[in-house]
């Protein structure tokens, strides 16, 4: 069994207040991983998780997503790295200390793309990390590019290139919303399946993000996920709600709660436990 999974950077961070990590919830889910882990040692992991309050504000501020030209656009380039790099500092350090024994794998050190596609990414070494019991940990991050010099990928766009290579079985995202709202930003009416079919007649009413996200919130989530499913029948994507405790753990278990993304719907009494 292997699972891909997103610590998203709305639930680890406060996106609304600059560079303000939320420690308490990320320890929680850290603590969480590591008793999913206990639970079942068979699970391989790979680790991905959003820049939040860190990278988002400050892509934002250059433009970094859109291209990197200029001297002023390059200085911007190294700021995101540094803010996305903060995070991740944090995020390892915390994982580190629930015991889970995790490698980084820093995008801008390792891929190369070209206009905002991914060209280049040695993954044996990752192969190699995955195959000794080791959890790498990818994060969102600013990307050296060939056609506009730099960019940003998310780690949606990230674990896309990777689920190619490894197939992974499921993919989870634990965010702040308890999954795809049909309605949103009203929130009453909660998808619980979402299929490439059925995604065609809702998607005008999925949001991207209510907050600062230059990489395109739940609606990149969505499509990339049915882009994958359609590629790959077998795998499951699940998103939901890690601020409620336990919630992480019960997924990572096998709880289909949240929204489910796949090939084909649930039946009404297994999409959620």
């Amino acid at each position: 069994m292997l699972v891909f999974l997103k610590l998203g950077g709305s639930l680890i961070t406060d996106k609304d207040k600059p560079q303000t990590a939320r420690f308490d919830v990320i320890h929680r889910l850290c603590d969480e991983i590591a008793a999913a882990r206990s639970q079942l040692p068979a699970m391989k992991l790979i680790l991905g998780h959003g820049s939040g309050s860190f990278g988002h504000n400050s892509a934002n501020q250059y433009g970094t997503y859109q291209g990197v030209r200029t001297a002023s656009d390059w200085l911007g380039f190294a700021e995101v790295w540094r803010d996305a790099r903060e995070l991740n500092q944090i995020m390892i350090q915390s994982l580190f200390q629930a015991k889970l024994p995790v490698i980084g794998f820093p995008p801008s050190a390792l891929v190369t793309a070209r206009n905002r596609q991914i060209e280049h990414w040695d993954l044996q070494n990752m192969q190699i990390a995955l195959e000794s019991g080791l959890i790498p940990v990818v994060m969102g991050d600013v990307i050296f590019d060939l056609e506009i010099g730099g960019t940003i990928l998310s780690t949606e766009e990230l674990f896309q290139h990777l689920a190619r290579k490894f197939k992974p079985n499921r993919i989870l995202f634990a965010g702040r919303d308890e999954g795809v709202w049909e309605d949103f930003p009203h929130c009453s009416r909660l998808l619980s399946n979402v299929t490439p079919q059925s995604f065609r007649l809702v998607r005008q009413s999925v949001q991207e993000s209510a907050s600062v996200d230059v990489t395109g919130g739940m609606l990149l989530k969505v499509n990339s996920m049915l882009d994958l499913v359609a590629h790959q029948p077998d795998l499951q994507a699940q998103i939901f709600s890690g601020l409620q405790a336990g919630n992480l753990q019960k997924v990572l278990a096998g709880s289909q709660i949240g929204t489910i993304i796949q090939n084909f719907f649930l039946p009404a009494n297994a999409s959620n436990d």
